[in-house]
């Protein structure tokens, strides 16, 4: 029983990180299928929405949920404006100069945050922090894993009403698709764009403000963006129910890997998986192949 309930909580606390992955990975997949741009980025616009719900709840002392949406939404801001003033100069030309581009923004990003935070891990008093709920007499699990869980579920609930429901979600769904018949219907597709960039990095900073109460924010955080990478290689590129069910899948295997194997199998496992990934199945879980007649 003992046996059962282990595995249980190693589960839950690894789809409970796979949770935070899935969430990076959306904001992958989101700026991918409407600009076919891959934003190696994300993980450390995720680490500066870190810093920022840090500004507010932790030196200024607001309330958590009052400080956290306020950081969301600068977050956010700061992400329409990075694809306004510089990612919109690089549409149309090669992948390799927007991963370039991506990736020099990252190191920038990194290096801005030491100077204007530091280097040292920096964290802040939630509702869950050093909280248990228990289910019965044996199993206990942190509430932060669980705040984690359930804050995933509530925003991609959000996100599909507002996609599926909205005039505005159903137009970025158009520009999506086809931006050439979208912009002869009227729809401002650059507007639309940037708008979408607003809203990954809006997620990234709801990614790092449930992975607070169990990892501490610092200029290296970003680095789950490439365990994300992985997520959304594995759900396929490009499926948004891809993205979270691929890193549910990296969190809980990483977590298995960290008690049922050696050292140091822990930190590769993503890389493994995106590896096998690409062997098997190219397309991964969700991704569906387009084949062209020529």
């Amino acid at each position: 029983m003992e046996s059962v309930v282990g595995l249980l909580q190693l589960i839950i606390n690894g789809a409970a990180t796979g949770c935070i992955y899935g969430l990076i990975a959306l904001g992958f997949v989101l700026i991918y299928k409407a600009t076919e741009m891959v934003n190696f980025a994300q993980g450390e616009i995720m680490m500066l929405g870190g810093f920022a719900a840090y500004t507010f709840v932790g030196i200024f002392g607001m309330n958590y949920w009052v400080g956290s949406g306020l950081a969301v939404l600068a977050t956010a801001a700061f992400g329409y404006l990075l694809d306004a003033v510089v990612l919109r100069r690089v549409i149309g030309q090669p992948q390799f100069a927007v991963v370039m581009l991506t990736l020099g923004l990252a190191f920038i990003f990194r290096a801005g945050a030491g100077i204007a935070w530091g280097y040292d891990s920096v964290a802040f008093v939630t509702p869950f922090t050093n909280s248990i709920v228990r289910f019965g007499d044996t199993l206990v699990l942190g509430a932060d894993n669980l705040s984690i869980i359930f804050g995933t579920l509530v925003l991609c609930g959000v996100l599909y009403l507002f996609f599926s429901r909205t005039r505005l979600g159903i137009a970025m769904q158009a520009s999506s698709q086809n931006q050439l018949a979208a912009y002869y219907m009227g729809i401002p597709v650059r507007r639309v764009f940037s708008l979408i960039w607003a809203i990954s990095a809006g997620v990234a900073a709801v990614a790092a403000i449930l992975l607070v109460p169990v990892q501490m924010v610092d200029v290296n955080s970003g680095i789950v963006g490439f365990k994300a990478f992985a997520a959304a290689v594995l759900g396929g590129f490009g499926s948004i129910p891809g993205a979270l069910v691929g890193g549910v899948v990296v969190g809980v295997v990483e977590q298995l890997a960290g008690f049922y194997l050696p050292t140091g199998f822990q930190e590769v496992t993503s890389n493994i998986v995106l590896l096998a990934v690409l062997i098997l199945r190219p397309q991964g879980l969700f991704g569906q192949v387009i084949r062209k007649r020529v």
